[in-house]
């Protein structure tokens, strides 16, 4: 892996960058769509095997017998069931879905792993990650390539102590997780908008004022009148972002326009799921229930979708 290219990918390289963006840059964090597939139960149930299973695994599903379907769904179940007692919630289904759709980040992690964690004991500590990152770096006190690698060093120290929930300087999976993608964890919400906000802040005044915020995403290269969207991103700032009506935008303020709080489509799924196949409705799936309705869960051979339709109709 470049080292170099992680790093500057790592630190929102906006931090160093010689020169602002032309094109619109998108700085809010909205939770990822479940599945490209249209939510039609009438048609087929494409979207709910991807919402549950992820694409990828939806797709070695379909590959299955409905006998294979059904025995890996059971183990799949036994999972989800958190507590052990028998019984799938809608939180459990809803927490199972988000760590679903959360793969490609264990997948980033898992390729970053190897490299930082150099005495292979299953944890990285500060000092790996920052000798692995860094390096030779640190030493060169005029880089050609523009970028302050102490700056950013310290920036990624204090992020890495955040995610560090124990306070050791030294992280396990988990905590490396929160640490390369600190936008997928409340707990780390608060380091994403300080981050923002010293990406944007030029003045240093601790808050970002509309030229500041027009400034991150908007390059006024000579006398050319400003793109129809430069406008609205300002009408943007002074009708929704700054609440307060102050001309500036608060820690607050930045982080409701950088995390909003979205519509939870994966508890939206999870309700589903469960309305779906809950036939004593009592708001909780047994494995039986859930097998039952295997259909609706995961993909197999079976060709006859419409005795599927009829079954899904029953309930």
């Amino acid at each position: 892996m470049d080292v170099r290219h992680f790093l500057l990918c790592l630190s929102f390289c906006t931090l160093c960058a010689l020169s602002k963006p032309t094109d619109k840059k998108e700085r809010v964090h909205h939770d990822p769509q479940l599945s490209d597939k249209v939510h039609d139960d009438d048609q087929n149930f494409d979207y709910d095997h991807d919402a549950f299973l992820g694409a990828e695994d939806a797709k070695t599903f379909d590959q299955l017998t409905p006998e294979e379907s059904k025995e890996r769904l059971g183990m799949i179940v036994d999972k989800i069931d958190a507590d052990k007692d028998g019984l799938v919630t809608e939180g459990e289904l809803t927490a199972w879905i988000k760590k679903t759709q959360r793969k490609y980040v264990y997948d980033n992690v898992e390729r970053q792993w190897q490299e930082f964690d150099m005495d292979q004991d299953g944890f990285i500590s500060w000092d790996e990650y920052r000798n692995v990152t860094y390096g030779t770096y640190l030493d060169d006190p005029d880089p050609d390539d523009g970028f302050n690698y102490k700056q950013m060093m310290v920036r990624d120290e204090r992020r890495f102590k955040m995610a560090d929930r124990d306070g050791d300087l030294i992280a396990s999976k988990e905590e490396f997780t929160a640490f390369l993608h600190p936008e997928e964890y409340d707990y780390m919400k608060d380091i994403v908008v300080l981050e923002t906000m010293e990406d944007i802040d030029k003045n240093g005044d601790g808050v970002i004022n509309l030229e500041e915020y027009i400034g991150d995403m908007y390059n006024q290269d000579g006398d050319g009148e400003e793109p129809e969207w430069v406008k609205t991103e300002r009408e943007q700032f002074v009708e929704f972002r700054d609440k307060n009506r102050d001309g500036k935008m608060d820690k607050e303020e930045t982080k409701d326009w950088i995390l909003p709080s979205d519509y939870d489509h994966a508890e939206a799924e999870a309700r589903h799921l469960v309305y779906e196949s809950d036939q004593n409705k009592d708001g909780r799936l047994t494995k039986e229930e859930i097998v039952d309705k295997y259909d609706l869960f995961v993909g197999s051979q079976a060709t006859d979708f419409g005795e599927a339709l009829v079954r899904h109709d029953e309930f």
